[in-house]
């Protein structure tokens, strides 16, 4: 999809020789790009690459190029220390900067040049040179240029859970040549959890001859049915060490996760006495979280703890190593007559905002810190760890939203910023979700991507100092083949590279969608299994009060032609082509479809849009939704659209926790009214009940409103359970023209509930008055 220029040129005896012209649009943007009026540089067979005498790195360097180049042109140029008369690419580390992943790179008609601050910088330079090549071959033209760039953060991170299903080695080599592609410096690879054990420790050889094979595994969302299939594998101290030599070799750092106290079922199913109860325990075939944890209360588990991560940090020379921290329930604590005692030997006491238990959490956390600095490393832990008393040399990655990680920013501490409301690659990439691999839910398109902004305004400019970098992360339980690990990762990781990588002011997401199809050229080439979704047809659906009426505007990233449909039936060529926006007034089921000249046509995007009385109409909420949850605010109660049964992310459903949704229609003239219908969005796993009361008032002048009807709704389950639930309620008729709709969510989860006593959320996607 790359656009390709040709003119004829003359180098030395070669004349009129056709060429491509090379584009420096590359993703992630370069800082500064200024083209010269010098004449263009000619890449041919001919040309040889240069890089400094005995730096070993250097000459990497110089290999990967040469290799690059080979893959987008068909000719590997050669290497060498020695700079040749004529044309040649020069490699240098000789760049003085306070940057040190700063490079410059200049093209005139004699060389390129890429100069870094350090060979990694220089690895930097030639992932634009090598993204700025069009995939042709033959020789191609670089125009003259002086590029200045260098990365907004020091700590670029992708994560990857091979515990949950297992990949080759083979593989994660090329998951950290995707990563790589994209200048990423760090891969956070989860070793452990309670679904397998997956790296060898030869102090503990039944971790891996136990604890990395599960009988099988459950088919979908802890359906109670199996597939009968066992699966492990681990990987070998050796293949640890080429992996991470690989990576080095990339300029990118491998971060171990050992996730402790917590998701440890896979060892302690090898070694039972490390649980609280003794077991038997045996590796996890569900997904989830679960209450056996490591014992706190017995030395042995440290012990154990400390044997492992030797070995650990013998494997992997990075400076942090995770040791997880997240979702470790205390019941087992709470009655281990150990635990219990340590905690009173410590003198540990709860306070209001943790029970003593958070605090014996924070006991192991800080004795392991302790361990792992008396060696020279730091911890790196989920935003769990700052429950309790957070570890003094902790780095916090934030993942429940940002709050964790402005809260240990304030405290002075090195954040990485990884919401999952923008950095969860496991998510859905669509709201299209039946036409999609399964998944866990959720909904992280390209653009809520792109829109991630790591440093908060809460923050202080100082604060921010310690955020060191956004990271992106991939669970997956859901998620078993490299393909689809391909295929969830890309091109989302491409908007990952620009958050990382520009400065706020830098970012333009529509710039961004215009370079992004070159380097997704780039993957076709590689043979890279991507998402397509960029290429569907992108509509923006607004109600639209003046007319009465739902705004249609239908684009998509290279402007072709969209033909579309209002009845339900699949739009072709013959169907009525978009040309501007346009309104929807009553009730359709839009279907659109972009078509290429090439045959490689968008998927049918389709929505269905159901009109009531209330659509359309101004709405005012006089309560706040979740911030994480709020989207487009008030006008999704009326804009006709409804929200997907099996995903409350999709930016269909708002929702609302510890308040009420208090809403006011404003019906523009008075309005017969007799029915009011309400969804809500219910899985009490997630903390989202079904609504207590649903109250309806109207009123004449906005200000006075009288009660029309209202329902108290009793829920009787006593188990978890999910469904979407319409509420209807139908009352004597009645003419006004505002109506205040109040939905109150339960005021206490019930005692079955994790979290009993505390208010759970409501989601709804439409208020209809008819």
């Amino acid at each position: 999809m790359s656009k390709k220029t040709t003119k004829s040129v003359t180098t030395g005896s070669q004349a009129a020789v056709e060429v491509n012209k090379a584009c420096y649009d590359v993703v992630p943007l370069p800082k500064h790009t200024q083209l010269t009026s010098g004449e263009p540089f000619v890449l041919s067979s001919s040309v040889k690459i240069v890089y400094p005498t005995a730096n070993e790195k250097m000459r990497k360097n110089a290999e990967f190029l040469a290799e690059y180049l080979y893959q987008l042109v068909g000719y590997k140029p050669a290497t060498t220390t020695v700079k040749p008369a004529d044309k040649y690419i020069e490699l240098n580390n000789s760049l003085r900067d306070n940057n040190t992943e700063a490079y410059e790179l200049h093209v005139d008609s004699k060389s390129i040049q890429i100069n870094g601050a350090s060979e990694a910088a220089v690895f930097y330079g030639i992932q634009t040179l090598r993204k700025a090549t069009p995939l042709v071959q033959g020789n191609v033209v670089f125009p003259a240029v002086d590029i200045k760039d260098h990365p907004r953060y020091a700590y670029r991170g992708m994560m990857l859970d091979i515990a949950r299903h297992f990949q080759p080695a083979s593989f994660i080599k090329k998951y950290i040549d995707i990563l790589a592609l994209h200048n990423i410096n760090t891969f956070h690879w989860h070793l452990t959890d309670d679904q397998g054990w997956r790296i060898e420790i030869k102090k503990y050889p039944k971790l891996t001859e136990i604890g990395s094979k599960r009988s099988e595994t459950v088919i979908g969302k802890n359906s109670g049915k199996f597939d009968g299939t066992p699966h492990g594998g681990f990987y070998t101290q050796h293949e640890i060490k080429d992996i991470v030599q690989y990576a080095s070799d990339r300029h990118i750092t491998v971060i171990p996760e050992i996730d402790l106290p917590g998701h440890m079922l896979a060892a302690m199913s090898a070694y039972p006495e490390l649980g609280c109860t003794g077991g038997p325990y045996e590796v996890e075939k569900q997904w989830g979280v679960f209450d056996d944890i490591l014992c706190a209360g017995q030395e042995k588990t440290f012990t154990f703890l400390e044997g492992v991560l030797s070995e650990v940090i013998t494997l992997f020379p990075s400076k942090l190593i995770h040791i997880g921290g997240d979702e470790a329930p205390k019941v087992r604590w709470e009655k281990c007559p150990r635990c219990q005692a340590k905690i009173k030997e410590l003198g540990i006491k709860g306070d209001e905002k943790h029970g003593k238990e958070f605090y014996l959490q924070s006991y192991v956390t800080e004795r392991v810190e302790k361990f792992l600095n008396r060696h020279g490393r730091n911890i790196i832990g989920w935003d769990e760890i700052l429950e309790g008393k957070l570890a003094p040399n902790a780095t916090v990655m934030s993942w429940r939203g940002i709050g964790g990680g402005i809260e240990a920013a304030r405290l002075g501490h090195n954040v990485i910023m990884t919401p999952t409301s923008h950095l969860y690659f496991d998510y859905y990439q669509t709201t299209e979700t039946d036409k999609e691999p399964f998944g866990i839910g959720g909904y992280v398109p390209v653009k809520q991507v792109y829109s991630f902004e790591p440093e908060p305004d809460q923050l202080t400019a100082a604060q921010k100092k310690f955020i060191l970098g956004p990271q992106a992360n991939l669970w997956t339980e859901y998620i078993k083949t490299p393909s689809h690990v391909e295929y969830m990762t890309m091109p989302r990781i491409a908007a990952l590279s620009e958050i990382q990588w520009l400065d706020a002011s830098q970012k333009n997401y529509d710039n961004f969608l215009h370079r992004l199809p070159r380097l997704i050229d780039v993957y076709n080439r590689l043979g890279y299994t991507y998402a397509s979704h960029v290429f569907d047809v992108q509509a923006v659906l607004q109600p639209h009060p003046a007319n009465g009426a739902l705004s249609v505007n239908l684009s998509t990233i290279d402007n072709a032609p969209v033909y579309y449909t209002l009845d339900g039936s699949d739009p072709t060529v013959n169907s009525t082509a978009y040309t501007a926006p346009f309104h929807i007034k009553e009730n359709a089921t839009l279907q659109a479809v972009a078509i290429r000249k090439t045959g490689s046509n968008s998927r049918i995007f389709s929505q269905e849009v159901k009109v009531a009385k209330s659509s359309f109409k101004p709405v005012t909420l006089l309560t706040k939704p979740d911030l994480q949850y709020s989207y487009s605010g008030a006008t999704m109660l009326v804009d006709g659209l409804y929200g997907d049964k099996t995903n409350y992310k999709t930016g269909r459903w708002i929702g609302f926790h510890a308040q009420d949704l208090v809403a006011v229609i404003d019906m523009q003239q008075p309005a017969q009214v007799s029915e009011a219908s309400l969804r809500n969005y219910v899985e009490t796993g997630e903390w989202i009940f079904d609504a207590a009361e649903i109250i309806v008032e109207s009123s004449n002048d906005g200000k006075n409103f009288t009660s029309v009807a209202a329902e108290k709704i009793m829920d009787k389950h006593t188990t978890h359970w999910a469904e979407v639930v319409t509420h209807t309620l139908k009352f004597s008729p009645v003419t006004a023209r505002y109506f205040k709709v109040t939905m109150k969510p339960v005021s206490a989860m019930p005692d079955w509930h994790p979290g009993k006593g505390k208010r759970a959320y409501i989601f709804v996607d439409e208020i209809a008055l008819n």
